[in-house]
């Protein structure tokens, strides 16, 4: 077998449509976009066969630091059967020399590996799935495990929720989505959002950035989500659901249906036992006209509420980058977004839809992260947890100092 450093664009695309587990992290479109926004240098490396097939490869993200040194990573870990001991262990020392070459301190993994069944409060199952000996055998060859973190403090949420859609209908998916994420859903209709696929970053983005202020959170400039849409569109891996409201439509609406009511009321069409339901509709209805007044006459032709950017790879789905605006939160565009993409991701018979990444420690005290892990929660799905990150290390002592050097410049650069 052969390590090769420097596959071929068609060769590793070619590798990587066909792995039915590979993770959208891992392709070359996230290489080219890393290196566009963050000026990582992308090396895609592999291992081939006697017969110059390739059995394993990886995109490798390099990072270039002080004194002619860099280090790596690899996101997602490696596209590879963990499972074939013989495979990894020849693709990892080939590994070895290639940062040897590279004077390279370290090369980081975080492999897209599930670690092993939890519940709701992230506890391992007892007796439930696990992949102890792939952990093990990391060790084994050489990998240093970084720990098992909670929170977001690696480079990608250690944990995730995952809806499975093989094998299953929308109706038995349906169920796993808590009552009162599916009520949301329902009330959406009431405001007949337009949902439509569509190319519009920059208004994605400045819906993004509605919800950056609001939630405490930071996002990355319009060039980058640009860069991501234009490098993952090339291979149709990306999707933009907007959500569309038309308040002068839904004014309308609700009116008529107001007066059709308060008719029933005032000639005494409506029973006893449904007035009271009938009372706090027309008092919904009212409240809908009231919201939507101001907008009436300035989103005439309709406003885009509501984006939601999702990857793909030919196999899978990935809920990405969302944004929504005042309107959006009022008829619970976000929610209905989700469900779309969920409707669309089991329509194009893929095996799962990933909400990319929450939380492990679901009571956390930081309420913006409990927040978003209550609402993936609701949105249903498998609970899943990862292996975490493990450095293979070139440079001992270097890799030690790093760290040290690098808090001091953001220090200097902040």
């Amino acid at each position: 077998m052969k390590f090769v450093t420097n596959l071929t664009k068609d060769e590793y695309i070619s590798f990587f449509k066909n792995q039915e587990n590979a993770h959208f992290l891992q392709s070359y479109e996230w290489g080219q976009t890393q290196q566009k926004a963050r000026h990582l240098i992308p090396y895609y490396v592999g291992l081939k066969d006697d017969k110059d097939q390739i059995v394993a490869a990886a995109l490798l993200l390099k990072k270039k630091t002080p004194l002619n040194m860099c280090y790596f990573y690899s996101p997602r870990g490696f596209i590879i059967d963990y499972k074939n001991k013989k495979i990894w262990q020849k693709f990892t020392k080939g590994l070895k020399l290639f940062l040897k070459d590279q004077n390279a301190i370290y090369l980081k993994v975080d492999p897209g590996v599930k670690y092993q069944d939890i519940d709701a409060d992230a506890n391992p199952v007892a007796n439930g799935f696990n992949n102890y000996d792939i952990y093990d055998e990391f060790l084994n060859q050489g990998y240093k495990h970084t720990g098992f973190y909670k929170l977001y403090e690696g480079n990608q949420p250690r944990y995730t929720t995952r809806t499975f859609l093989k094998d299953k209908t929308m109706e038995e998916i349906d169920k796993g989505i808590s009552k009162t994420f599916m009520n949301t859903i329902k009330r959406s209709y009431d405001y007949e959002l337009e949902i439509k696929m569509g190319n519009e970053v920059k208004t994605m983005y400045e819906l993004m950035q509605n919800n950056a202020a609001k939630d405490d959170f930071h996002s990355y400039t319009l060039d980058y989500y640009q860069n991501f849409y234009n490098e993952f569109s090339k291979e149709n891996h990306v999707k933009i659901f907007n959500a569309i409201a038309y308040p002068d439509k839904i004014i309308a609406k609700n009116q008529q249906e107001l007066e059709q009511l308060q008719q029933k009321i005032d000639n005494n069409e409506v029973s006893e036992k449904r007035k009271n339901d009938t009372l706090r509709r027309i008092g919904r209805l009212k409240k809908n006209i009231d919201f939507f007044l101001p907008y009436k006459d300035k989103y005439k032709d309709g406003k885009i509420i509501c984006s939601l950017a999702c990857s793909y790879t030919d196999y899978s789905s990935w809920l990405l980058y969302i944004g929504n605006d005042n309107i959006g939160m009022y008829t619970f565009a976000v929610n209905r977004c989700y469900y779309e993409a969920l409707k669309d991701a089991k329509n194009n018979n893929l095996n799962f839809l990933d909400t990319f990444g929450t939380v492990g420690d679901p009571k956390t005290t930081y309420k913006n992260l409990a927040g978003l892990h209550e609402f993936k929660r609701k949105f249903g799905g498998e609970y899943i947890e990862f292996l975490g990150e493990f450095d293979l290390i070139n440079k001992p002592v270097w890799y030690k100092i790093l760290p040290i050097l690098l808090k001091i410049y953001r220090k200097i650069k902040k």
